[in-house]
């Protein structure tokens, strides 16, 4: 088979993936919102002891500002470590960086979204973070650091939408020191939590 030919047949498979896939996820993305009362119940349900008490023990005012926070993804999965979901992120944020790197506005902008709109690992976030950060005071600074990525992202994709380029560069900049500044005050070493039940 000449090459040329071989060439096509590749690329048209590879499109036709990636079509599936983006209407996969933009399927999921289009599911309707669990009421957050909900979600904590299910989560609850999944951790053990000393991870549910430190969960209660966060007071209202905090646990209502997460749930607020988790309830617009509705991508959520039950397999998923938060390690995994934070590779499908960089993942994302790879995908804009070639996107503003080749001039292409519409790829940025899907990447941009998809890292916004990242799913949920299983039994949310509250397993994948060290029991000593299980408070109010560090549990208070989770949203203003979601908006700073999730929030910048969109705004990225509304850039990349009206084609400034320069300003979407920037915006992935933003995206990076909020990434860094989170993992500098949650991630030890990355890995599976061993707060669900059942890790043991």
């Amino acid at each position: 088979m000449p090459q040329k030919s071989l060439v096509k047949i590749v690329s048209l498979g590879v499109a036709a993936a990636l079509g599936a896939a983006l209407l996969v996820g933009s399927q999921a993305v289009a599911q309707q919102r669990v009421p957050a009362q909900q979600q904590m119940q299910k989560m609850l349900q999944m951790y053990k002891p000393e991870l549910r008490e430190k969960v209660m023990a966060l007071s209202p005012e905090t646990r209502q500002q997460l749930m607020q926070m988790l309830s617009i993804h509705t991508n959520r999965s039950n397999k998923a470590t938060f390690r995994q979901v934070m590779q499908e992120v960089m993942s994302d944020y790879q995908a804009i960086t070639v996107g503003i790197a080749t001039d292409n506005s519409e790829m940025a902008a899907d990447a941009a979204r998809r890292l916004a709109g990242h799913r949920l690992p299983k039994g949310g976030l509250y397993p994948y973070f060290s029991l000593e950060n299980i408070n109010d005071s560090d549990m208070g600074i989770l949203p203003a650091m979601n908006e700073a990525v999730e929030g910048t992202a969109l705004k990225l994709a509304e850039a990349a939408d009206r084609g400034d380029m320069a300003e979407a560069a920037g915006r992935l900049s933003e995206i990076m020191v909020a990434c860094v500044g989170c993992h500098q005050k949650f991630r030890g070493q990355p890995g599976v939590s061993k707060m669900l039940l059942g890790a043991d």
